[in-house]
């Protein structure tokens, strides 16, 4: 994320704000799930998992490509 020019502050604001936009529930060896927030008009997504005492871990933390993903930023393009 870091590399991405991702703070910290923004990642917890896409936790916080965001909107969870798709559902991996088959994910291993935690479930997790992709959020989306508008952090200063820039748009961020987050992929974080919970194990099963509550604890988040951040998978990963990008920039969606206008290439890959609607206008919206929810919908990949096919």
């Amino acid at each position: 994320m870091f590399k991405r020019n991702i703070t910290q502050l923004e990642v917890i604001e896409v936790i916080k704000s965001g909107e969870t936009i798709a559902d991996y529930q088959d994910d291993k060896p935690y479930p997790s799930i992709l959020r989306l927030a508008f952090v200063d008009g820039r748009p961020i997504h987050i992929v974080i998992a919970q194990d099963d005492l509550g604890e988040c871990f951040v998978i990963t933390a990008y920039e969606p490509s206008v290439f890959l993903w609607e206008a919206d930023f929810k919908t990949k393009k096919r």
